[in-house]
């Protein structure tokens, strides 16, 4: 037997959830499919800049978030050696961009999805897609019987991982490890002393990071490293690799000492990766990719939550005008042409930038050769948030909803 739908959206992080929250409202039948079980950590640096906040509103989460979320982020800094520089972020005229961890984010947002009417199949992997006809038939995988089940589809939304690997013909495959294969590191920390109101960017050799407070007074840490620097550091150390990074971190700059000087990890650490950045905008037919599936950033500039919440509500919004218009088939190809051009409009400039960023923290050298401007003009680090998206506002406020 199989299950009918208008819409599958497959992955329920931040993306997969607002897609299918949204086209549910709209009158949609939804099925997400979820492979893991919820509430679960994420690698991943949970800010969210203040260009969310008339989403998350328009959602029905944003006096959830701003009630539990970090406190307001009001300045940007960069650690690098012994150097601790910091600057103004941009201010956007709805608030400030917080931090908010990912178990309870990405619950919110599927329970929310769930409520409007969304199917959830949780714990479901998605192990199949193929078209058949003016349809699509995924077949999804139970976590727990290992029944497996056909779900159709006009329409198909692709919100999994970029880096996880499977069956489905849009997932990467395994490929040969590269020196500069990036994987990602995160762990939260009690009774820091980074200031309250600071996210410094973190440079060091063969890597870059973050920190920012976020809920229930933690500060997360999470950064990414280089496969070579990777081995070199656990080569050497006694510890665990996620452990042996973050001494490599605090050895190589000074503003993470001292921030960390008394705090104690909360909980273990995690990992993941190689992450693979980039933008993969491939839209054939009725199957379309948000979030990290469609162009993933450089965890550097802090955009990843943003951009998967955002191209959600680009597409849904096309996509719902769509079936309003008597959903033709061939309309599709126009919805995914419009989409694809608001798509790189609003964030491609966003990859681009973080990938200079990215390449300049990882390298000393670089970064030695810039400080000396930097330390004369700090708010040239309040222009680099400006050019990674932290002001560009995707999704404007509206009185009532």
């Amino acid at each position: 037997m199989s299950a009918s739908y208008d819409a599958v959206v497959i992955g329920g992080g931040p993306g997969g959830a607002t897609a299918a929250l949204l086209l549910a409202r709209a009158g949609w039948s939804v099925a997400l499919v979820e492979r893991k079980a919820f509430p679960r950590r994420k690698v991943c640096g949970e800010y969210l800049s203040a260009t969310n906040l008339p989403l998350l509103d328009r959602l029905g989460v944003g006096d959830r978030f701003r009630e539990r979320a970090g406190p307001e982020v009001r300045r940007v800094g960069l650690f690098a050696g012994t150097k601790m520089l910091d600057a103004s972020l941009p201010r956007v005229a709805n608030g400030w961009g917080r931090a908010w961890g990912r178990d309870q984010l990405d619950t919110l947002l599927l329970d929310r999805a769930a409520a409007a009417g969304t199917e959830v199949w949780q714990p479901w992997s998605a192990i199949g897609l193929n078209e058949r006809g003016d349809h699509y038939e995924c077949h999804v995988e139970s976590q727990d019987t290992g029944q497996v089940l056909p779900l159709e589809a006009a329409v198909v939304i692709l919100a999994h991982g970029s880096w996880e690997t499977g069956t489905l013909p849009t997932q990467a495959g395994q490929r040969m490890p590269r020196p500069g294969d990036l994987f990602g590191f995160k762990a939260h920390f009690r009774d820091s002393r980074l200031a309250p109101e600071l996210m410094p960017l973190l440079a060091f050799p063969g890597g870059y990071g973050g920190m920012v407070h976020t809920d229930d007074g933690r500060v997360s840490l999470s950064c990414c490293i280089r496969r070579d620097e990777l081995s070199r550091i656990r080569a050497k150390a006694t510890c665990a690799a996620g452990a042996a990074v973050f001494d490599h971190i605090r050895e190589n700059c000074r503003g993470v000492r001292a921030a960390l000087d008394a705090a104690r990890l909360d909980g273990g650490c995690l990992a993941a990766g190689p992450i693979r950045p980039g933008i993969r905008l491939r839209i054939r037919g009725g199957v379309f990719p948000v979030g990290n599936w469609a162009g993933e950033a450089h965890p550097v500039v802090a955009e990843g939550i943003s951009m998967a919440l955002q191209s959600a509500w680009l597409l849904t919004r096309r996509l719902i005008a769509w079936k309003e218009a008597g959903a033709e088939r061939t309309g599709l190809e126009a919805v995914g042409r419009s989409y694809a051009r608001a798509w790189r409009r609003n964030f491609a400039p966003r990859l681009h930038a973080a990938s200079v960023i990215a390449h300049w923290a990882m390298h000393p050298t670089a970064v030695a050769s810039v400080l000396p401007v930097l330390r004369g003009f700090p708010g040239l680090l309040t222009w680099g948030a400006h050019w990674t998206g932290k002001a560009t506002r995707v999704v404007t406020p509206v009185r009532s909803f």
